[in-house]
């Protein structure tokens, strides 16, 4: 073959032996094909066995019965050609010579973006073993962006690698299998394809913790025979009934596989006992309005239990699933679980996004599991944009991956599915990232609400916003959806570049008047100049590096300030910057990023205070009298005069050290008074302790510093304090 030429492979003789018994069972699978799409299919499998010949998996078979097999799950779900073909090479770019344009050559362009999509991105160099699966996760998620039907392969590849994970070392097998626990079995879910979903979360709790999953598996299929009696009168007594009102049904028990059973226990703290004593039933009927009568038969049954129906058919969980759920007072006192919904629904439930596959997603062959999907992703795609790395990226979208939503109602009665904790500044964002980053409160059913408010199911959610409001690093610590995470840390660095636009710009202004000149007064050819030669691309990144304290103000001065001003003769030389009178950069509290408080010290409004530039960190305030400062003062030139703003308001971390009596209940009393001063406690730890006296040092927020003798002087009121000083 030449260099740069497609590898054409030539199909084998059509010959019966020539087709090994694994294609054929493909073809059985997909059946649903026509005779051509059936012939691409055989030839897929050619190419692929001839790129993969010779290589072997570590069970000892040969390496193309793995893609094969993973085109067969997707068979069974029926998804179409192009999905089994780019199945069938998956792998083949990422590990064979075959390249992208040759599968395009061959199989066309869409399915050369299948496969490219699924391929991982293991050839390129990163960081550690994490930093490359959450890369490879990431370009994945971007390809399903463009074809859902990626994320099915992947799926499906992973469904295979888990059945036959037995050949793999204990420690491969306990890295995959939290991988697909905490991963691909909530992307299964969250696509609706429940049958993929609990086969992967049952496989994986299989192989991490092989002697528990036998154990409850066992304990699963020897059910006493009473309570397989039991099971068989309610289910008839269910039966005769749906068959009196001329239902036409399908009524089957549900059977808890050991993945659910033991979640529960872990969740619940209940036993194996408590967790199998319910009786699940699911009835399948014709039509929307067969569902709600049934729902009224089998309360006729059994009386309902109060609060235990969910009408999930009225509204969707997030992923499309719908049905009714209800829970029944049953005969023998264990409650029965019923799930009630249509035969399109039960196919939905079971496949999601792949049942009734339509090709273009938006058509009106769409289900509403691709649809909501296409959403769920297209949201992904655009939180991706603001996230700093791979890492943060695979965290955010785990945090997304949630099993339970609440179900929320805008003003205008529109319905918003947000995950479980969610709280009024999440719904705000998913309202718009305009509407969070200006948001103040919250009305929750027609009452004001704070932003960190968690909102339940039912709720009716207005957001109240204002123009001069913007996103704090405190709203980090309660959100609970990735698109709130990454939009208010991506306003956060927004704001932290203004910030550090403007402190640069004084603080080069500054450098520039103790040399006789002013950033104004500089030709824009020699700022030009000095931006090339230290490659910034604009003035802007320049500024905000010099606020951060990677660049020294008094350097870029001196390169800005060579040719200009030049002092004419017998003027003199102009006095050095340390000599020269500069204004103090007044702090208000609201600057974020380029100004921190020193933690050695922790200065607060009204002390004397110093700010010292230090690299990567900005100005960095400190108190005078903080052992450090003596360090600093021999490097002069990084020294930054602040001064306290007269209008400055916010919360300021600082530690009080509390001399107690030792005895129970002590602890409480000062955390109440402390509170009781309007000050919030950010973390506590004992000093010293012994049988008579325990000294405490408390790490507090207050405003100023008459709010922190507020503070001293309620806890001193207490009678087991001894001594309260601040630390």
């Amino acid at each position: 073959m030449n260099p740069g030429e497609p590898a054409i492979v030539q199909l084998p003789a059509s010959d019966a032996d020539a087709v090994p018994d694994y294609v054929r069972a493909l073809e059985r699978d997909a059946r649903y094909l026509g005779p051509e799409q059936c012939a691409l299919l055989r030839k897929a499998w050619a190419v692929g066995a001839a790129a993969h010949e010779g290589q072997i998996r570590q069970s000892g078979e040969p390496y193309i019965t793995h893609p094969v097999a993973v085109a067969r799950i997707l068979a069974t779900l029926g998804l179409d050609v192009e999905t089994l073909v780019a199945a069938i090479l998956h792998d083949t770019i990422e590990d064979t010579p075959i390249t992208r344009d040759d599968v395009a050559a061959q199989f066309g362009e869409t399915v050369a973006e299948l496969v490219d999509g699924v391929t991982k991105l293991e050839k390129l160099r990163f960081a550690n073993r994490q930093e490359a699966a959450a890369e490879s996760f990431r370009k994945m998620l971007l390809a399903m962006s463009r074809d859902l039907r990626v994320i099915l392969i992947k799926l499906a590849d992973r469904l295979h690698n888990m059945r036959t994970l037995g050949a793999k070392t204990v420690e491969a097998r306990r890295r995959i299998a939290v991988e697909t626990l905490d991963i691909y079995a909530p992307i299964a879910q969250r696509l609706g394809m429940n049958l993929i979903r609990a086969e992967l979360q049952d496989l994986g709790f299989r192989a991490l913790h092989p002697w528990r999953h036998a154990v409850i598996a066992k304990r699963i299929s020897s059910r006493p025979q009473a309570r397989r009696d039991s099971l068989a009168q309610i289910e008839a007594s269910l039966a005769q009934r749906l068959a009196l009102e001329k239902l036409d049904h399908d009524l089957v028990s549900r059977i808890k596989a050991p993945w659910s059973v033991y979640s529960k226990m872990r969740a619940q703290r209940r036993s194996f006992t408590q967790v199998m004593d319910v009786f699940g039933f699911r009835v399948v009927v014709d039509s929307v309005a067969d569902c709600y009568h049934a729902l009224g038969v089998v309360h006729s049954v059994y009386k309902p239990l109060d609060g235990r129906f969910r009408d999930f058919i009225a509204i969707p969980k997030a992923n499309g699933y719908q049905s009714l759920h209800t829970v029944l007072f049953g005969p023998y006192g264990s409650p029965i679980e019923v799930q009630i919904r249509t035969r399109e629904m039960h196919l939905v439930a079971e496949r999601g996004v792949a049942a009734h596959w339509a090709y273009k997603l938006g058509s009106e062959a769409g289900n509403n599991a691709q649809l909501r999907a296409a959403n769920w992703i297209a949201n992904l795609v655009e939180s991706q944009r603001g996230t700093g790395s791979s890492l943060e990226f695979l965290e955010n979208v785990k945090a997304d991956l949630f099993p339970d939503e609440v179900y929320l109602f805008t003003p205008k009665g529109d319905i918003l599915s947000l995950p479980r904790n969610a709280t009024a500044l999440d719904f705000a964002y998913a309202v718009h990232t305009d509407v969070g980053n200006h948001a103040v409160a919250a009305r929750v059913d027609k009452r004001f609400a704070p932003l960190r408010v968690k909102l339940v199911s039912g709720q009716n959610v207005e957001i109240i916003t204002a123009k001069a409001a913007a996103p704090s690093t405190q709203w980090l610590e309660f959100v609970a959806t990735s698109k709130a995470r990454t939009a208010i840390r991506q306003a956060l660095k927004q704001l932290q570049h203004e910030d550090a636009v403007q402190l640069g710009h004084y603080m080069l202004d500054r450098a520039l008047i103790g040399m006789g000149t002013s950033l104004d007064r500089v030709p824009m050819e020699r700022i030009e100049a000095c931006l090339a030669e230290n490659r910034y691309p604009r003035l802007e990144a320049l500024l905000a590096d010099i606020a951060l304290g990677n660049r020294m103000p008094m350097q870029v001065a001196a390169l800005l300030a060579q040719q200009v001003a030049k002092p004419k003769r017998g003027e003199g030389k102009k006095a050095p910057l340390a000599t020269v009178a500069r204004e103090p950069i007044l702090i208000s509290g609201s600057q974020r990023g380029v100004i921190s408080f020193a933690q050695c010290c922790m200065p607060i409004p009204r002390d004397e205070i110093m700010g010292y530039h230090t690299a990567g960190k900005g100005v960095v305030v400190h108190r005078m009298d903080c052992p450090n400062v003596a360090d600093y003062r021999k490097s002069p030139e990084r020294w930054v005069p602040v001064a306290w703003d007269r209008q400055v308001s916010g919360d300021f971390n600082v530690a009080i050290r509390i001399e107690v009596e030792n005895h129970p209940g002590v602890l409480a009393q000062v955390a109440a008074a402390i509170a009781n001063a309007g000050s919030n406690i950010e973390r506590v730890e004992y000093l010293e302790r012994d049988s008579n006296i325990a000294v405490l040092r408390f790490a507090i927020e207050i405003t100023d510093g008459r709010h922190l003798d507020e503070v001293i002087r309620g806890v001193r009121k207490l009678s087991v304090v001894q001594q309260v000083q601040r630390a």
